[in-house]
């Protein structure tokens, strides 16, 4: 090991720590044991935050019931202050994936407050006589319900700050929507032409979506305030004095913002991963619902001369080191894959939730770690959807009206008025010639030009004017003589 070192010790034996930092021999250990992932937790800051939020909490409880005394409390709370204003991320550098169910996590935690702290009374890192990591920083608490407290609140603040992100996204459709709302389009089902719409409410509908979302994903936040601090190791509280347990979650609510509550079966929040499930779940939903939309968007600005062409995407780079010219919808393609992603991280969820067993569930740190990954990666997709995408996005107005001009598909909007069977043989007519619809009709003497002009004309087209009453469906045989007498 280069440079200074100092020495740590447990129950295991001793070992060399760099005298620089501020984590000690089980930190130390768990770097040597689970060199896994080479992601640190601090990856992932809503937890590092977290984690000191929920020392914080306790150092204040403890203080309250006079588990600990007021000196060390304080300098706990302060560094705990610190560490919540972004100093000291850099040592929290055990792997995010570990064996032990967390414990790591914690005792990393633990040495960075106390060795901070001693440092701030003027001791030296790893004198713990006088404020040590787990019988001063660690009173009252076990892994088993500091790491799940920590993991709840870490969720929490990512997704507040993915729902800001998911809105703004939603806005930014809203108002393409309203942008385009004058723009008929043809309609598609199953990749075939289908009736028009505009192509304001394919976006508009495309923002409802989101917010349905939305919806979903803030109702998740209530679940993850239930707690299970004073649980201690398995649920029955042991080594947690009395009047800790309410003492600790008043606290947490103050200092975390969060509406925290104490679970009713302690026993049963300590073993239970079933929210997390919830979260992910819902989270898959999002990146789902989302990814369609993205497939949309790829569909619609397909071409830009062989494909549909509807509409342009910003072009955000070169798309091919071969073929000049060539520009790629690669911010689609991004969620897209954020999506895959995120679908693959639900399954690692199910199966971790699942595997646990008795009071504990040990496979907690890869339900973390897989949530907080999906959390970042959607939010961050919203963004870069939003910015780089969505709101550059322009209509290919001539493609759009040509399409509708020519589109077969507006035949059904006269079936009410000459029936289903007339309207299909027009409809086989316009396909096997060059003639549209509206010339078949009046053609044929099924409508006047004024009648076809006013039922195909755009806003109905689109449903924007409704039909306001019934047109009765006039037989083949009648309607010699009678072209000109339909009504609305």
């Amino acid at each position: 090991m280069a440079g200074p070192t100092r020495i740590d010790r447990d129950s295991l034996g001793e070992r060399d720590i760099p005298a620089d930092v501020y984590w000690g021999i089980h930190t130390a250990r768990a770097l040597e044991n689970f060199p896994i992932t080479r992601r640190p937790i601090y990856v992932y800051p809503d937890l590092v935050t977290a984690l000191a939020r929920v020392k914080q909490a306790a150092a204040r409880a403890n203080r309250e019931i006079g588990a600990l005394e007021p000196e060390k409390a304080d300098i706990i709370e302060r560094v705990c202050e610190e560490i919540v204003g972004g100093a000291l991320h850099d040592q929290f550098v055990v792997g995010v994936i570990q064996g032990g169910a967390g414990t790591s996590t914690n005792m990393n935690a633990n040495e960075v407050i106390a060795n901070r702290g001693l440092e701030l009374m003027g001791y030296e890192r790893g004198d713990y006589q006088h404020l040590h990591p787990i019988d001063d920083v660690n009173r009252s608490q076990s892994t088993n319900d500091v790491y799940p407290t920590a993991v709840k609140l870490s969720l929490v603040f990512g997704i507040r700050r993915l729902l800001e992100e998911h809105r703004m996204l939603a806005d930014s459709f809203a108002r393409k929507g309203a942008e385009f709302a004058g723009i008929v389009k043809v309609g598609r089902t199953q990749l075939q032409d289908a009736v028009p719409m505009t192509l304001g409410q394919e976006f508009t509908g495309f923002s409802n979506t989101l917010v349905e979302d939305h919806d979903r994903l803030r109702e998740t936040i209530p679940l993850l305030s239930e707690i299970n601090m004073g649980a201690t190791a398995i649920g029955t509280g042991i080594t947690s004095p009395p009047h800790y347990t309410e003492a600790v979650c008043r606290h947490l609510a103050e200092v975390s913002g969060i509406d925290t509550v104490t679970a009713m079966d302690l026993i049963e929040a300590t073993s239970d991963t079933g929210v997390f499930m919830t979260v992910s779940g819902t989270l898959k939903r999002a990146a789902v619902k989302l990814s369609k939309i993205c497939n949309d968007l790829r569909l619609l600005s397909s071409g830009p001369q062989s494909g549909l062409g509807e509409i342009f995407l910003p072009a955000k780079q070169a798309g091919s080191s071969i073929m000049p010219g060539k520009v790629n919808p690669v911010i689609p393609e991004v969620v897209n894959q954020i999506a895959f992603s995120i679908i693959g991280a639900d399954a690692t969820v199910t199966a971790a939730a699942e595997a646990g067993q008795l009071q504990l569930n040990a496979f907690e740190p890869v339900i973390a770690h897989s949530i907080l990954q999906s959390l970042a990666w959607l939010t961050n997709g919203c963004r870069t959807l939003r910015i780089n995408c969505i709101d550059g996005i322009t209509p290919n107005v001539q493609r759009l009206a040509s399409e509708v001009e020519t589109s077969v598909s507006v035949v059904t909007a006269l079936t009410p008025y000459i029936g289903y069977v007339a309207s299909a043989t027009l409809a086989h007519a316009a396909l096997t010639t060059t003639a549209s619809i509206a010339d078949l009709v009046v053609e044929n003497g099924y409508m006047s030009e004024e009648e076809v002009r006013r039922v195909l004309s755009p806003e109905r087209l689109s449903g924007i004017v409704p039909t306001t009453s019934a047109i009765p469906i006039i037989p083949r045989a009648d309607l010699d003589g009678q072209a000109g007498q339909t009504r609305e």
